[in-house]
């Protein structure tokens, strides 16, 4: 009779020993991205992964910056010409900024635009401050408005995104917001979905790869910082339906958009039979995880990978990670829009639908001829700032770093020590009393007698130092 195999009969511990190995061998790989997909008018649940799990929200949160203060603006506390003045705080905010000089006035309405198609963090800043008269206060408003709205997994210290302490949210959590923006807020839900704007000669077109590519697209914002990895809150309409996917933790921000398609296409193409599947409820009944959210900094920003400003530098970094995905693809008119045709990472790769970039520019709210002056004025501002900063880094490139600088004064001062050297040989010998430097000496054939030869070494003193001859 043979032996029975030690694991024949506890498959439960052959399980568990292979769970433990994975762990060890991909740690993280469990919540590396969070996935989440509902209708927007019910809430309804359609597909959900790590939905409820912490995650650090980066530019999205700029959706919350927008609420707090398009809600201001409904309830006529401000209005969309209110001018907002930028401060040296707003300036001194990392990119992806407008980089406008302290002093300069925006209004309320291309703050909004320039903040939510740019990503502009300084905008952000612009607003908080003016909205709520400080960071710290508007902070609080954006609190405040997340626990009314049900947030719980939520909260906020700044009003861009950039990285702090105690700046978390979940997919839950945003598409709680994405669907009060649609639900509360819908004569100014065209801020969300702006293809592009143009500052001067600056054409930006919208981090969000769905709007103009994705039949439908119609929302919301992308996000990044290293530790969140590539994020998008994202809305589609198709025949009256509208979905919002929300993809949290993606490689690239290519990534995020075919993540968010991929939702978006299931969602849109559920058969009938969908209704066998388990319900999950709706997007506020999601039960929340509790844990610290993720931190992807190694994985996105570690090792030789580039390691993007913000969503602005995005590109780059899709264009290295999904070579295959990226290249290769002609570019064609999506016009109607209709429903695609092409795989998703295809269908985002290709150029998007032509549209005329919204103006934005700085001052008050002009039209007509104001107006075309006005964008000429930052055109000329703007090119000039190009300039200076162009002078500024050739002049930079021009000047040799520290180490260039010293071994170049060290050559200088050797060779002017043995020009020196050659020219007054006897400056060495000089006395070092207080007497006079000792003249230059001068060869003279000696007179008969006088006991003195070029060839005889004049006597030493008891210094050391060479004593007159006689």
């Amino acid at each position: 009779m043979h032996a029975a195999h030690p694991f024949r009969f506890k498959p439960t511990l052959v399980r568990t020993a292979l769970a433990a190995l994975l762990a060890i061998a991909l740690p993280g790989v469990v919540h590396a991205e969070a996935l989440l997909l509902i209708e927007a008018d019910s809430g309804k649940v359609l597909e959900a992964q790590n939905a409820t799990y912490p995650w650090y929200p980066a530019s999205v949160t700029k959706m919350m910056t927008a609420y707090v203060t398009l809600k201001a603006v409904k309830d006529g506390k401000i209005t969309l010409d209110t001018l907002f003045t930028v401060s040296p705080n707003a300036t001194a905010q990392s990119p992806s900024k407008m980089g406008f000089r302290p002093g300069t006035q925006v209004t309320v309405d291309n703050a909004l635009k320039m903040m939510l198609v740019k990503s502009a963090n300084d905008m952000a800043v612009v607003l908080a401050e003016g909205v709520g008269g400080s960071i710290d206060g508007f902070s609080a408003m954006m609190n405040e408005t997340a626990q009314k709205l049900g947030m719980t997994q939520t909260s906020y210290v700044n009003p861009n995104g950039l990285p702090a302490d105690g700046q978390i949210t979940s997919a839950r959590d945003l598409a709680i917001l994405a669907r009060a923006i649609i639900k509360d807020l819908p004569e100014y839900e065209y801020f969300v979905h702006i293809p592009s704007i143009r500052f001067g000669r600056r054409i930006t077109q919208n981090f969000n790869k769905l709007i103009g590519r994705y039949p439908g697209a119609d929302g919301f914002k992308t996000g990044f910082i290293c530790a969140s990895g590539y994020n998008l809150v994202a809305s589609a309409t198709r025949d009256g339906k509208r979905l919002i996917a929300v993809v949290l933790g993606a490689s690239s921000g290519h990534m995020r958009a075919v993540r968010a398609a991929q939702l978006l296409d299931r969602g849109f193409s559920a058969t009938s039979l969908s209704w066998l599947q388990p319900s999950q409820g709706t997007v506020n009944q999601l039960v929340p995880v509790d844990a610290s959210p993720p931190n992807l900094r190694d994985e996105m920003c570690g090792g030789k990978r580039h390691r993007p400003a913000s969503d602005e530098d995005e590109d780059t970094v899709a264009s290295t990670a999904n070579g295959s995905l990226t290249g290769g693809v002609a570019t064609f008119s999506l016009s109607g829009l209709q429903a695609p045709t092409l795989k998703p990472s295809e269908l985002l790769a290709a150029a998007p639908a032509p549209s005329e970039p919204v103006v934005v520019y700085t001052g008050p709210t002009r039209t007509g001829a104001a107006l075309i002056a006005a964008v000429a004025a930052d055109s000329d501002r703007d090119a000039q700032a190009i300039r200076h900063r162009g002078k500024k880094s050739r002049l930079a490139a021009r000047k040799p770093d520290a180490a260039t600088e010293a071994k170049a004064d060290g050559a200088k001062a050797e060779a002017k020590s043995v020009k020196h050297a050659s020219v007054k040989p006897d400056a060495a010998v000089a006395p070092k009393t207080g007497d006079k430097p000792a003249r230059p000496k001068t060869v003279v054939k000696p007179k008969a007698g006088t006991g003195t030869s070029d060839s005889k070494p004049a006597p030493k003193s008891t210094s050391g130092e060479l004593k007159p001859a006689g």
